[in-house]
This record gives structure tokens, sequence and C-alpha cells, in this order.
């Protein structure tokens, strides 16, 4: 009984959290959404944001998990990166949760989701770092550093994908693929 009841906190936090942002988030909503006293919630939690940190890694290990579901060992290292990049930032579009945190760092800058949103950041860059570390080991790219050139990686995607889109039309993700092989893999040098 005990699981179930935690597992509807869980529930009812990351609803709220995704339609209140986290700061606007109680522990009184959180209760009334689970339908449970507030009491009920501290026997699991300490506060809003151990529960808020339970999520996050929730959400973290359901990211990793999705990226090692379509990454195969025989796929070259574009395709790896390529496949990892886009399923990590589909999260960013297609989980209520990230939108709202997202939108809640750019207009409030509250300190708890600036972490959180590093951290799926520093995530994302590990994860790929790890992608090109054996990309090198494999001879498949060139020596460099993983954490850099993971970095630029990813930042060249969130560009073409949410910044571009900004005041321009989408970019199709065959585009957005074609351009990354050509920015950083083939270079801009005809020779």
């Amino acid at each position: 009984m005990a699981i179930d009841r935690k597992q509807q906190i869980l529930q009812a936090a990351t609803n709220s959290f995704s339609l209140f942002g986290y700061k606007a988030t109680t522990m009184d909503q959180i209760a009334k959404l689970a339908n449970v006293g507030k009491g009920t919630i501290y026997t699991f939690y300490k506060n809003k944001e151990e529960l808020f940190h339970e999520i996050i890694s929730t959400l973290i290990l359901e990211m990793k998990a999705a990226v090692e579901k379509e990454i195969y060992d025989s796929a070259t290292f574009y395709e790896k990166v390529d496949r990892a990049l886009f399923t990590l930032l589909e999260f960013r579009t297609d989980h209520q949760l990230m939108i709202k945190l997202i939108q809640e760092e750019k207009e409030m800058g509250t300190p708890a989701v600036k972490d959180v949103i590093q951290k799926i950041e520093n995530t994302i860059i590990q994860h790929v770092g790890n992608i090109v570390r054996k990309g090198i080991e494999k001879g498949e790219i060139k020596p460099c550093n993983p954490e850099i050139t993971a970095f630029v990686i990813l930042k060249l995607y969130v560009a073409l994908i949410f910044d571009w889109e900004k005041v321009r039309e989408p970019l199709e993700k065959e585009d957005i693929s074609k351009l990354f092989k050509l920015y950083l893999f083939k270079g801009l040098s005809k020779r």
C-alpha cells in the first residue's frame, strides 16, 4: 500500500510541476492532487526539493534508457550522435514537465529549476561525450576533447532545433542532420 501512495504522490507532484512549474507548486497542491493528507507526503519526502529531485532523477533515467534503446553497436559514430541527440531533445519538446521547466527558467530564473536544467544538460553532454570517446577509440573521428566536442554538438543541435524556429520555419529532422554533418563532420572546406 505504501508504494501505491508514494507513486500517487510522485504522479501528483509531476502533474503539479508540469502545470504550475516548480515555484508555484506547493505541498498542499500535491496533497490535494494525490488525494492524501499533507503529512502523508512528509512520510516519504522531507520537502518539495527532495520530491522534485526524485522526479528529475527518474526523468534523467528515462532519457538515458530512451537513448540506449536507439543506439545500436553497428551504427556509425554519426548515426549514434544523431539518434542520441534527437532522442534526448525530444524530451524537451514532448514531455510537459520539461517544457514547463524550460519556460520557468527563461521567465523567472528559479534557482532550483536552473540547477535542474543544468543537470540535464550535463547528463546529455556526458552521454554524447561517451559516444565521442568511443568514436575516437574506434578511429571513426579524430582525437579531440570529448566533453568540449559534446558541448559543441549539443549547442548546435539546440540552435538548429529551438533557436532557428523562433523566427523562421522549423527545419526538418533530415535537414538538421545534413547541416550537422556538414558543419561538424565534413567541415566547410572544399578539400
